[in-house]
């Protein structure tokens, strides 16, 4: 999205300094075992982005700078599923993503606003309750989201299913309407070629 490095002294270098290695403008975490590289943070900051719509390849970012920009509006959709990020550096007329209840700091420095501390949205207080159904769980999805898992052993609609997804039956019923299918249209079409003749 951005060409050049990120600055010496910034606060996605800060955090690299001690827990990463630099490439462009992002810093990877130091983190061998795994076989990809995830991104521990990402300097967009002074790139003179007008708008962005995917960042969900950075999702386990835990500082992401998006300052010095000429961004009007970031839709908080673009944050979901960011349950790492604990700072955020926006231009200072956008909001924090989820609203000032999403973060436990939220402070304006000259042209720039630093949301950190994410907040768990299941646990928001001031706000509406935000219950799951019955037999799940609420775990937090990023910035002011959150999503309702089923506890073991249930699955469905609302979680109201007991036991295991009957994987065997679907997939039995799946197979045996794609050979019956198939060989009806085998049968149809080998007629039309045999009329055709």
């Amino acid at each position: 999205m951005c060409g050049g490095v990120v600055e010496s002294g910034s606060a996605v270098w800060n955090v690299c300094v001690t827990a990463g290695r630099l490439e462009g403008r992002c810093c990877f975490r130091n983190n061998s075992s795994q076989e990809e590289d995830s991104v521990l943070g990402l300097d967009l900051s002074n790139c003179s982005l007008h708008y962005i719509d995917d960042l969900h390849e950075v999702s386990a970012a835990v500082i992401i700078d998006l300052s010095s920009n000429l961004l009007s509006n970031l839709s908080d959709f673009i944050f979901q599923g960011f349950n790492q990020l604990t700072t955020l550096i926006l231009p200072s007329n956008l909001e924090c993503p989820g609203g000032k209840t999403s973060w436990d700091r939220v402070e304006v420095k000259r042209d720039t606003r630093v949301c950190e501390g994410q907040r768990n949205a299941c646990n928001l207080t001031g706000n509406l309750s935000w219950d799951c159904p019955e037999n799940s769980l609420c775990r937090p999805y990023g910035p002011g989201f959150f999503e309702c898992s089923c506890v073991h052993n249930f699955h469905g609609y609302k979680c109201l299913r007991e036991g295991q997804f009957p994987m065997l039956e679907v997939l039995a019923i799946l197979c045996v309407s794609t050979v019956v299918i198939s060989t009806l249209l085998w049968v149809t079409q080998r007629r039309k070629a045999k009329e055709a003749v």
